[in-house]
């Protein structure tokens, strides 16, 4: 049995996932770097930790999870923390502008196929990862889950006609709402074997989501993950919330 904690990070390449493995390396964790492109990956890998690795992980393709789950099992026998990272706010080429991505997703204009394609990654892509992860979770003795979410998905917030941003509730932001509702269901589910399941809101973070247009440092991004992926055996589970405190449903 491998005798250092391990956790796995999805989309953990680039961007938030990438702070939030570095980090979660900085805690003593052995992480797992997981990416769509391995090489990519074994880059990233590289300026994570001496003990860092890559894992092949396209979250959208159920070979590709089941391969990563095999290869944790067989070479660690546990993992200790998930961090479902993945993810993607549209379909269009790199370098596409906030306010286009934004316009595209309005409700009365949205792309189905796109549409489909965001909730694949961030939704399904959770729910696989997570199923496929749970027996080796379970084999932790303090599993933790972390989902990254956004205050864009929040109902409450974007029922607020004050709210400036709920302008941006697109496509992306409803996948968002989805994945909270599977966070609750997992947290719900998951309680009695003491594996916390929350999401985390990284706040407006300048990463290739919104073509870096956000006003936040990876750093800042990272933080709530980590300190969820922290928690003690008297943490909460099943919550919502950003490094400010509790994000409204």
């Amino acid at each position: 049995m491998h005798d250092k904690r391990v956790a796995l990070v999805t989309g953990a390449n680039k961007g938030i996932g990438l702070q939030i493995a570095k980090d979660l390396a900085a805690h003593g964790f052995t992480v797992l770097v997981g990416s769509r492109k391995f090489e990519h990956g074994e880059a990233a890998a590289k300026t994570v930790a001496a003990d860092a690795r890559a894992i092949q992980l396209d979250v959208t393709n159920q070979s590709s999870v089941a391969a990563a789950a095999e290869r944790i099992r067989t070479e660690f026998g546990r993992l200790d923390v998930l961090v479902n990272n993945a993810g993607i706010s549209h379909t269009g080429k790199p370098g596409r502008p906030l306010a286009e991505i934004v316009k595209a997703g309005r409700p009365s204009v949205a792309s189905i196929v796109e549409a489909r394609a965001i909730f694949e990654t961030n939704v399904f892509g959770v729910v696989a990862v997570t199923q496929a992860m749970l027996p080796l979770l379970r084999e932790a003795p303090a599993a933790r889950i972390v989902n990254i979410s956004s205050s864009t998905g929040s109902l409450a917030l974007d029922s607020d006609p004050k709210n400036p941003r709920r302008a941006m509730f697109g496509a992306y932001s409803w996948s968002k709402t989805a994945l909270n509702a599977v966070t609750v269901a997992f947290a719900a589910e998951l309680e009695s074997a003491g594996i916390k399941v929350n999401a985390a809101c990284p706040g407006f973070t300048a990463t290739d989501l919104n073509n870096f247009e956000g006003t936040r440092t990876v750093q800042q991004g990272a933080r709530e993950a980590v300190r969820l992926a922290l928690l003690d055996v008297d943490g909460p589970t099943g919550t919502y919330s950003d490094d400010n405190g509790v994000v409204p449903w």
